[in-house]
């Protein structure tokens, strides 16, 4: 039990540590948040955003200023440069960590948000630019929110807010914002994503009616917020493709075509399996055999059967063969 190392009272005292850590840096990671979308902190969004009851605030809240982190100018609270240092590492942890698990791992785009809360608290300076260097000093998460630099610099975030962009006007989506889960578990159901081209084709106090020019989107306001666009070319609007190209899983049963490219956004370990299984420009596969269901299909290439679910197969662009 009381072992220095490993015993049952260290582990305690352990936990406790990592407890506090844990509040420390979500308080700040708050401040940060608040500061950024141009909106004071107070009392009372600290109390939301941390779910902790008024005295345990208040001692968290005083100890945050004796340690240097955090000054307070009345009901409100500002970060000092040791308290934005601080929530900017929370920051880079936290979005290396959710891009770490979507393009590395495969974990499901709606799952990593959660993960990466949980693991944020635990890396090193030294673990972070060692992950980043790993996966090529990426800029963007996987929902298009900019990674903090190693130095503390922060890019540019890309876009604009959907409620200000203007209707009719085609827009690709460059960011969807993560928080709450719940608006994002929406926007991800709806099947919205990073680099798709939508309009606004109706605005309401009520609603948002989005296009992509196939499918619609209905969206609450608030849902929709949380969608960021930039402008795109006639030529992108038009053929998001070269001409006769199109993605895998559009290539019909028995048909054979070569290999073009993989879709640009497709990143990380995924990216790297296609390309060690050979689907490299200028192969030329074949569409074989499909399940009942339609998904996966298994196809012929360079002398091998594979088999691709859709979310795979649309990666892959084509270029039939006559």
């Amino acid at each position: 039990m009381f072992a220095p190392e490993y015993g049952a009272v260290t582990a305690v005292r352990k936990h406790r540590l990592a407890q506090a850590r844990e509040r420390t840096e979500n308080a700040l990671k708050h401040l940060l948040r608040q500061a950024t979308d141009g909106h004071a902190a107070s009392f009372t969004s600290l109390q939301g955003a941390l779910r902790m009851g008024d005295r345990q605030l208040m001692a968290l809240t005083q100890r945050l200023e004796r340690e240097g982190l955090v000054r307070s100018e009345g009901a409100q609270f500002q970060l000092t440069a040791e308290g934005e240092r601080v929530a900017l590492h929370v920051l880079r942890a936290h979005r290396l960590w959710e891009l770490y698990l979507a393009d590395e791992l495969g974990v499901p785009i709606h799952r990593v948000h959660e993960a990466a809360e949980r693991a944020e608290h635990s890396l090193s300076k030294a673990q972070l630019d060692r992950l980043s260097a790993a996966m090529g000093h990426p800029v963007m998460d996987p929902h298009g929110d900019p990674i903090p630099t190693g130095d503390g610099s922060v890019p540019e975030s890309p876009g604009t807010p959907l409620g200000a962009w203007p209707p009719s006007t085609p827009g690709r989506i460059v960011h969807l914002e993560d928080e709450p889960p719940l608006a994002y578990a929406q926007l991800s159901a709806e099947g919205l994503r990073l680099g798709q081209v939508i309009r606004v084709v109706d605005r309401s106090p009520t609603r948002v009616v989005l296009s992509d020019g196939e499918n619609e989107y209905r969206l609450a306001p608030m849902v929709a917020s949380n969608i960021h666009v930039a402008a795109v070319t006639a030529a992108q609007v038009a053929q998001p493709w070269p001409e006769g190209v199109l993605p895998l899983s559009g290539l019909p049963s028995g048909a054979s075509a070569e290999v073009i490219a993989l879709d640009p956004a497709f990143r990380g370990f995924a990216r790297r399996r296609l390309l060690d299984l050979g689907f490299t420009p200028g192969a030329r596969i074949r569409s074989d055999l499909a399940t009942f269901a339609g998904d996966p299909r298994a196809y012929r290439l360079r002398g091998t059967t594979i088999a691709l679910r859709r979310e795979q197969s649309d990666r892959v662009l084509v270029k039939p063969l006559a």
